[in-house]
């Protein structure tokens, strides 16, 4: 009999010799070559090291490091019987037993302006769900900076995701951060531009066809500390106001992406600095601290149904929000 299995193995036998064949001229670059390209045509390739144990302490003199991520977490079945939630958290270097924790929610069954809920779009319902994430990131990073004062701010993702998703709670942060002169980061783990494949496309004596992502191009080409510090006129966040770079941050070959602001762009190696310290040398890019309030503000199954749980009533829980096949594990 000629099975599943059989069928999946010739699938992905296919699916390989397709991203072989795709991926043969990023494979086949010299890596001189892509080096000397990126140093002419995106930014300078610099070596950066980690901060001195006086420099350390005085950010910790300074109010430490704030570290901000969010997560999201949804029980319930197809549109509109569900519930997603929300959480974020600000936490201190310094400050370790004064995390600032943010929630919310989004239901279709429930409007915010008191109206009927009606079926959004599947691009609308994204937006919305998108735009509670970031600003509960926004407001937990706000009430961080107000009560603990840090001396940076490392956001988990690109400082433009908050510009685009909840603009108004973005710019009273932004705001605040220069007007305190409190630097303010992201840290991006999975970079999805394609700043350099654009330009390879653009050269005309290359003969590239396809456009690479940045992450697949800079796989392996930078050094452990390495950083490119990327040219506001190749990037769509300079127009934005972002100044940004891409480092390889651990022993892993991929690289991680940094956004600041661009009226805080002089801190832009100092803050890769930082970044290269408070990563694992055998991690996977991201700084500890951050690994450690992603951690923390994680919303897991249990969790989640724990709370509709204790505080819904039962007969609500069960009309809109528990599917059959949930009903089972009840």
């Amino acid at each position: 009999m000629y099975t599943i299995a059989n069928e999946l193995k010739d699938k992905i036998v296919y699916l390989n010799k397709v991203l072989s064949e795709k991926y043969s001229q990023v494979l086949s670059l010299d890596e001189m070559f892509l080096r000397e390209f990126i140093e002419e045509n995106v930014g300078p390739i610099r070596k950066v090291n980690k901060l001195t144990e006086e420099e350390l302490a005085y950010y910790y003199q300074k109010g430490g490091i704030l570290g901000v991520d969010g997560s999201r977490n949804r029980v319930g079945g197809a549109y509109p019987h569900f519930v997603e939630i929300y959480q974020g958290l600000a936490k201190s270097t310094i400050y370790k037993d004064k995390p600032i924790y943010k929630a919310d929610f989004y239901s279709p069954l429930y409007d915010e302006k008191g109206e009927f809920p009606i079926e959004d779009s599947i691009e609308e319902e994204e937006s919305i769900r998108n735009r509670k994430l970031s600003t509960i990131e926004i407001e937990a990073a706000l009430e961080g900076i107000r009560q603990l004062k840090p001396y940076a701010v490392i956001m988990d993702g690109s400082l433009i995701r908050y510009d685009i998703e909840s603009f108004t709670r973005w710019m009273e942060l932004r705001r605040e951060c220069e007007e305190k002169d409190i630097i303010l980061v992201g840290v991006i783990k999975d970079i999805k531009t394609s700043i350099i494949g654009e330009l390879l496309k653009e050269d005309k004596e290359l003969n590239i066809e396809e456009c690479f992502h940045d992450r697949e191009l800079l796989y392996g080409m930078l050094e452990y500390g390495e950083m490119i510090s990327i040219h506001g006129e190749v990037t769509k966040k300079a127009k934005e106001g972002f100044s940004s770079l891409f480092m390889r941050s651990s022993k892993a070959p991929t690289v991680i992406g940094m956004d600041l602001l661009d009226s805080q762009k002089k801190y832009l190696e100092e803050m890769a600095r930082l970044v290269l310290t408070l990563t694992p040398e055998d991690g996977r890019g991201v700084p500890l601290w951050i690994d450690i309030v992603d951690s923390e503000v994680k919303i897991s199954d249990k969790m989640i149904r724990g709370l509709l749980e204790s505080y819904l009533d039962r007969q609500i829980l069960e009309m809109l929000f528990i599917s059959e096949r949930d009903k089972r594990t009840l």
